[in-house]
């Protein structure tokens, strides 16, 4: 399938998890647009609105997805995200993007979106794919997919990319929150601020307090 029609493909994709009450997973807007207004003061899950007379089109538009990511690290891959962070025009829309681009053998670390389940269109490339079902199976669920295909990874759900063609890999992905939020699972365990006791560390991987240690040593 050619580029411009897996765009098309993915945009129509896109604007139905938008307007989709079924699946979107944050409210549904009561009313036409709530620009995100960064500068407020008061906690509020989402973003309060800003005045409408100080909207702009460029509140709604966001620029670099054409642009591949920087992949020259350890992982050999890059996301270029489009939430509400960088659109504010994507507050109470309940969708949000992300550019995914690996080199050759770059990994899509396995991560978690707690607020979100997302779809992913490979654009260029093959990549691996796969998510894990949660207990009692905990079932790897996995496909490699060419250009042109897509695949769904349920929200919460712990999931991965690989690249496992010769040729650097391309693929956007909806995602049905505009903040669905990422928690890498490694790092989640061996690098949070302050560091989880050595000893729940070395019970959950069944290892020795040691090996748990050096690993930790790892997340800085």
């Amino acid at each position: 399938m050619a580029i411009g029609n897996c765009l098309v493909v993915f945009t129509i994709t896109l604007l139905s998890l938008a307007s989709s009450p079924v699946l979107a997973t944050d409210g549904k807007p009561l009313q036409d647009y709530c620009v995100a207004d960064k500068s407020g003061a008061v906690p509020m899950n989402g973003f309060a609105c800003k005045p409408p007379e100080s909207v702009k089109a460029d509140d709604f538009t966001f620029r670099g997805l054409n642009k591949p990511g920087d992949t020259n690290n350890t992982a050999g891959f890059k996301a270029t995200l489009v939430t509400v962070n960088q659109i504010p025009g994507l507050n109470t829309q309940g969708v949000s993007m992300v550019r995914l681009d690996f080199a050759p053998g770059g990994v899509n670390a396995p991560h978690i979106h707690p607020r979100a389940s997302e779809l992913l269109i490979v654009m260029e490339g093959t990549l691996e794919v796969g998510f894990v079902t949660t207990l009692p199976e905990t079932k790897l669920i996995t496909k490699v997919l060419q250009a042109g295909e897509a695949f769904v990874f349920p929200q919460a759900l712990t999931h991965y990319q690989r690249n496992v063609g010769k040729e650097a890999a391309v693929g956007i992905a909806a995602l049905d929150s505009q903040n669905p939020g990422t928690q890498p699972v490694v790092a989640a365990v061996l690098g949070s601020c302050p560091k989880i006791p050595v000893e729940v560390v070395a019970k959950a991987l069944q290892a020795d307090d040691s090996v748990a240690t050096q690993l930790q040593s790892k997340f800085k």
